[in-house]
């Protein structure tokens, strides 16, 4: 999905699989309206579109450049069921983020 060696320099970098991965988690994750997703879909089992334009205060069209992203990613999933879509974390991804950061900011804990 992302090509992490295209740095300005010579030098291949190897990076570990856990690594990319947790990268793209925190990229997904770079934006406080996409936090404020996920901590209301973590409150709730799941959350339709339309709900979420009530709960954030923005376009529907923006915020579904942000479901884009964390969809993308692989935090959420979606079911369509017309007129809407339901909007769920994928507790498996979630999961693994979780364990990424957590290993990311206690080392000693991992």
């Amino acid at each position: 999905m992302y090509n992490f060696n295209m740095e300005r320099t010579a030098i291949k970098v190897d990076y570990e699989e856990k690594e990319i991965l947790l990268a793209q988690y925190a990229k997904a994750m770079g934006h406080p309206v996409r936090v404020q997703i996920l901590n209301l879909l973590n409150r709730q089992s799941c959350c339709y579109n339309g709900d979420l334009t009530d709960l954030i205060p923005l376009a529907q069209s923006t915020i579904s450049q942000h479901l884009k992203a964390l969809k993308e990613a692989g935090l959420i999933q979606g079911e369509i069921m017309p007129p809407k879509i339901k909007y769920c974390l994928n507790k498996e991804k979630w999961a693994e983020a979780s364990q990424l950061f957590e290993s990311l900011f206690n080392p000693t804990q991992s």
